[in-house]
């Protein structure tokens, strides 16, 4: 099978390029600033003056900047290429906060209280009702780029001016004390692959490692995890960075990030994060192009066993170990339908384990 990336050549990208060759038979890396979209007649996506070839995977990212042209790609390209792990409208909502908090707002999800006002002047006068500290964002912008603090009306209305001198549009939202503190989830398909708490340099309040903040490995709450697949799905992002706040009321989220960066990340977890997100798209390409998940002769036999309702039998196995803890075959998974978004009750004595569904 045949897989490109289109991006602007960053390392993450490059990385996750090199991970695809393991598992696809052809990768391409196409500069994104090399590709034209042509409407109309005849029109299509080219690349270097030529029609794009085929794929039947292909990974469309890069910055927020090009935010317009990875939307018009996407767009056209789906239906046409089996397999893409972004859909064409995630392009327009994520790489526009306003948008991202409007889907969130849609679907439930939690963040921060935030306001969006018609001119400066209605603006001003929600400044008087809003508690200090605030933060005030532009709609576009990734990286912490186009994120300002105001801890007074003063320097609310101060900022105000400025964003009224030039025209920009913005949006103001609370401030949640986390001790400049947040975490990023990536999310690679139904799971959080890796996960950082990010902590912000001595007087910066912005986490993100662009803007020197520190990350170290964390482990996920059901409930963050369950956050941040929420918010991907909602986005419509197979592959997605999601920013959560942890605030004293609950989880937050502030941002998403579909062109995740993952230099960060892979300092500070012990997995090949680009691997990951490889190995899952030739998986779901797989999947598509074929019409069915590759399976073992031994796997085929007790699915067929499971469909006419054979449970409740007794499997010999040997129990694989990863450090301390027990991974069960495949096949168990199969037969009671567990899911890491349900939960269980484990008793456990030496030598024998029960886990079962719980049930309020």
């Amino acid at each position: 099978m045949k897989a490109a990336i289109i991006s602007l050549g960053s390392k993450s990208s490059q990385w996750v390029a090199d991970a695809m060759t393991s598992y696809f038979g052809e990768v391409d890396m196409i500069q994104l600033k090399e590709i034209e979209v042509r409407m109309g007649k005849g029109g299509g996506v080219l690349y270097q003056g030529e029609p794009l070839n085929n794929y039947d995977c292909i990974y469309v990212k890069g910055s927020f900047r090009y935010a317009n042209l990875l939307a018009s790609i996407a767009n056209l390209l789906e239906g046409k290429v089996p397999y893409m792990p972004i859909a064409g409208s995630a392009f327009t909502v994520v790489h526009n906060k306003l948008l991202t908090h409007l889907v969130l707002q849609q679907h439930n999800i939690p963040m921060p209280k935030t306001y969006v006002s018609s001119t400066t002047e209605a603006a001003k006068e929600l400044l008087k009702k809003v508690n200090y500290p605030i933060v005030m964002k532009f709609p576009e912008g990734t990286q912490g780029k186009g994120v300002m603090f105001a801890d007074s009306i003063s320097s609310a209305s101060s900022l105000l001016d400025a964003l009224g001198a030039l025209n920009q549009p913005f949006i103001i939202q609370e401030y949640i004390e986390t001790g400049g503190s947040d975490i990023r989830a990536l999310v690679v398909g139904d799971k959080v692959v890796a996960a950082m708490r990010r902590k912000a340099q001595k007087e910066e309040k912005r986490s993100n490692i662009h803007a020197g903040g520190i990350g170290e490995s964390v482990q996920l709450t059901r409930e963050l995890m369950n956050i941040a697949l929420d918010t991907a799905k909602a986005l419509g992002a197979d592959i997605c960075g999601v920013d959560i706040l942890e605030s004293p009321l609950g989880p937050l989220v502030i941002e998403a990030n579909i062109s995740p960066g993952l230099q960060g990340l892979s300092q500070v977890v012990p997995i090949n994060v680009a691997d990951e997100i490889a190995k899952y798209m030739f998986r779901k390409t797989e999947e598509v192009v074929l019409g069915k998940k590759k399976q073992d002769s031994a796997d085929v036999m007790k699915e067929i066993e499971i469909e006419n309702g054979n449970e409740g039998q007794e499997i010999i196995t040997n129990l694989q170990l990863r450090g301390e803890r027990i991974l069960l075959p495949e096949i168990v998974t199969k037969i009671t339908k567990f899911s890491d978004r349900k939960e269980y009750t484990v008793k456990v004595k030496k030598g024998k384990l029960e886990i079962e569904e719980f049930n309020i």
